[in-house]
């Protein structure tokens, strides 16, 4: 079974991650304001707990998260853990004032311009650098091309490659919440690894499809955010949203079974949700936001949680899952 702190590479990149990375959204002020103090506690429960691999955007907060994470972070020894940001979203000073508009309760004082060309890459990192207070980044994501796939693969990727072999990034690859252009980029660039969000979860197994046999072929890693599908798998209830909607009743219904199954067994459906990626050798770290040091404590109990075989097979046998999707197997005697 492995342990928050287990240590994983990124493809063969030499770039290592922890089995369970803390996601940084939330430092920006997503949804709701988080205190200076209460972002730096975060950050240090998630180190006391072994996690190493810090994840973070400049669309976060429009640039908060990139300074709250930096600045928690400034005492650590450079190389003692791991940090990707992203690209393809830059920030342009706008006084037109009030909120942001985009989910972050953080003053408008920026305006997201979309940009994959080489220079905007090559601009978005070193305004990262400069908000983070850090001289390289790890990783590098190319941050949801979706509507942008001919600029990211002709001109963003090639950048990327380019501060790759200058040492100023160290691992590249692309993040979004769709399987069929990170298969692409498996399959027709040198990416050390994707982070797929949303797409490999207990209610949503596409990525099994393509992308993550493409990803074990080629030896290339996957960082899997999104396991809770923005709450559904979290807290199933009326209400509750799947991909940042309200959630469909056939989605709770399937969500409710699920956590009775779980519960059979002694297992809470988060730990379930948090354990499942973990059957696909591609697999490198499974990526779970946290906005306080009580959030990070729970995701780290409930990673930790030992499943029983029994309780895949249950699902299984419910319908709940394929006969054909992998599952973890936990070292040890089973309950």
């Amino acid at each position: 079974m492995s342990l928050p702190g287990d240590v994983a590479t990124l493809g063969r990149s030499g770039v290592p991650v922890t089995s369970l990375s803390f996601g940084a959204a939330a430092l920006g002020n997503l949804f709701a304001p988080v205190t200076d103090e209460a972002a730096v506690a975060a950050v240090e429960a998630a180190w006391d707990a072994g996690i190493r691999y810090f994840d973070t955007a400049p669309h976060y907060g429009l640039g908060l998260s990139e300074r709250r994470l930096g600045d928690a972070l400034r005492g650590r020894a450079r190389d003692t853990y791991t940090l990707s940001t992203k690209v393809g979203r830059l920030l342009v000073a706008d006084g037109r004032g009030g909120t942001d508009g985009e989910g972050f309760a953080v003053p408008a004082t920026h305006r997201r311009v979309w940009d994959f060309s080489g220079d905007g890459i090559r601009r978005s990192v070193e305004d990262s650098l400069q908000r983070l207070g850090l001289d390289r980044i790890d990783v590098v994501y190319l941050h949801d091309p979706d509507d942008h796939a001919e600029q990211a693969f002709r001109e963003g990727y090639p950048a990327l490659e380019r501060l790759r072999a200058e040492g100023t990034v160290r691992a590249i690859g692309a993040g979004m919440n769709q399987t069929a252009m990170l298969t692409r980029f498996l399959r027709d660039t040198d990416v050390d690894a994707v982070l797929c969000a949303g797409r490999y979860t207990l209610l949503d197994q596409r990525a099994a499809d393509s992308l993550l046999p493409e990803a074990a072929a080629r030896g290339k890693s996957v960082v899997v955010g999104g396991v809770f599908n923005s709450g559904l798998l979290a807290d199933p209830r009326p209400g509750a949203t799947y991909d940042y909607a309200p959630a469909s009743m056939d989605l709770l219904g399937r969500a409710l079974r699920t956590e009775a199954v779980a519960a059979r067994h002694g297992v809470p459906l988060r730990a379930a949700a948090l354990r499942f990626p973990f059957g696909q050798a591609a697999v490198a770290s499974v990526l779970v936001g946290a906005r306080s040091a009580a959030e990070v404590a729970d995701a780290t109990a409930m990673f930790a949680t030992r499943v029983p075989a029994r309780m895949w097979e249950e699902l299984r046998g419910e319908g709940l899952l394929g006969a054909d999707v992998p599952v973890p197997v936990e070292v040890g005697k089973q309950p």
